[in-house]
């Protein structure tokens, strides 16, 4: 599984290459998230897996990229080719990328 960092992230998704995966909780993406981004909670993404592409890159995000990196490998093991981690997840994100958005 690939780590990319944050500037990576926000080119790929501002060209449309990739679908941003967040995988935060509701109140989590309430606080802050990335305009585009899909947001499927960690602990429905087994009963959601089906509604994620196959044929295209996903990045998967969460507050520090530690839920995230689990999120990825299962992807991964249920066949999803090319799936990457967010290296430090929205926090970092917001500290580079858009520091508009709320750090909690």
């Amino acid at each position: 599984m690939r780590e990319l960092m944050p500037e990576a992230v926000a080119a790929l998704h501002e060209a449309g290459k990739v679908l941003l995966l967040d995988v935060r909780e509701p109140w989590e993406w309430e606080l802050c998230h990335v305009a585009g981004a899909v947001h499927i909670p960690m602990g429905q993404i087994p009963a959601r897996r089906s509604e994620l592409p196959v044929d295209r890159p996903v990045v998967v995000m969460c507050h520090h990229g530690m839920r995230s990196h689990q999120v990825a490998q299962f992807l991964e093991a249920e066949g999803h080719a090319d799936v990457a981690n967010l290296v430090g997840g929205i926090d970092a994100w917001a500290r580079s990328v858009d520091t508009g958005l709320a750090l909690y």
